[in-house]
């Protein structure tokens, strides 16, 4: 690259009305601002600092569990492998919907270690408690078990892949199971800010604490620059968990980093009202999608909302940073997806509103 030639000119620019994902803009001013303010101070390395003793004990108050262990580490399929790895043993796989991230998304991290992803019926998303006591029945009444992969533990997310939510009911019922049949439960909580601000959920921070062995609490898709932190809510549940981490490149020599990212995150309410935010504007484009004739799928009630198009809206959609890719429909068409986060502001919906409307207009 000649030294004449601006870095902006081989990058793509992104819109500031972006509905893409919830992780396009960098981080909540609040949390900005504390990285700067302490940006010059010296600390020790590999989250043995005091901003990371200080979120952790934010984030154990938050959960009501004042024993759990907190690790800190930088992204989203990072610490599904790394948490998964740690919880199963060598010929041991985990239980996940068919729509699950780590079954479809995570470019076979979880087998890449040597362990199986058993996929489960997606129902909406979500892994049925049924389903779950089937394929431990199947695998214990199997005389040949010892020739296959033994389930060692459930994966889901809280909300879903498809925006959905557990009701403390269903994780409740899906934990029995798991306990039954000493299976580790683990939820990915990439964007548990959303599912917690969200009025039809009744599952706490302490409900995840009591009901998971392990859970963890993204930053990276709820305002955070990057990060994710992970509760162990029972410590000797995985001894030795820092040197896991190590083995597998997840330590972060500058941890203070996340430290001072969760800390601002969990001062003063902050994530809630991130959370709170972006359902807000997802709940407005909702109202105007359907006014438009444009019925959103499925029961998402969080930040994520999926709708039909056809494929040449859907060009025009992406091309503008509206939405992002879902599936592709086999009889044409697709389905894009809109995601709203703590940036996007009530003109913002409106502008892609308005657009949708100009071309529903030109189409008729």
């Amino acid at each position: 690259m000649s030294s004449e030639t601006p870095l902006s000119s081989f990058l793509s620019p992104v819109p500031e009305q972006f509905f893409g994902s919830d992780y396009a803009a960098g981080a909540h001013p609040r949390v900005m601002q504390a990285l700067a303010e302490t940006n010059l101070q010296k600390t020790a390395g590999y989250g043995q600092d005091e901003y990371c003793r200080e979120a952790a004990d934010l984030i154990r108050a938050a959960c009501r569990c004042p024993q759990a262990d907190v690790r800190f580490l930088t992204g989203g399929t990072q610490t599904n492998m790394v948490a998964l790895t740690a919880l199963l043993a060598p010929y041991q796989g985990v239980a996940a919907a068919q729509t699950g991230h780590i079954w479809g998304h995570e470019a076979g991290a979880i087998e890449r270690h040597g362990h199986r992803v058993i996929p489960l019926p997606s129902h909406g998303g979500k892994v049925a408690a049924e389903d779950l006591r089937a394929l431990w029945q199947n695998y214990e009444n199997d005389e040949t078990r010892d020739h296959i992969v033994m389930p060692g533990a459930v994966y889901l997310s809280q909300p879903t892949e498809s925006g959905t939510l557990y009701s403390l009911a269903e994780l409740t019922e899906i934990s029995g199971v798991c306990r039954a049949a000493n299976l580790a439960l683990y939820a990915d909580g990439a964007r548990l800010a959303y599912a917690l601000a969200c009025p039809e959920n009744d599952v706490s921070l302490s409900d995840l604490a009591a009901l998971c062995d392990a859970f963890y609490i993204g930053g990276t898709k709820c305002g955070a620059l990057f990060g994710e932190a992970l509760v162990f809510p029972n410590p000797g549940r995985v001894p030795h968990f820092f040197s896991v981490m190590k083995q597998n490149g997840a330590v972060l020599a500058k941890g203070r980093l996340l430290g001072v990212q969760f800390k601002a995150l969990f001062t003063d309410g902050l994530y809630e009202e991130i959370g709170r935010t972006a359902l807000k504007k997802a709940e407005q484009l909702r109202r105007g999608l359907r006014a438009l004739g444009f019925e959103p799928l499925g029961s998402s009630p969080t930040n994520q909302i999926f709708v039909r198009v056809p494929d040449d809206l859907y060009h025009q959609l992406t091309g503008r940073g509206f939405g992002g890719f879902w599936s592709k429909e086999p009889d044409g068409g697709y389905v894009i997806r809109f995601v709203t986060d703590w940036s996007a502001g009530e003109t913002d919906v409106q502008q892609l509103l308005d657009f949708l409307a100009e071309k529903r207009e030109n189409k008729e």
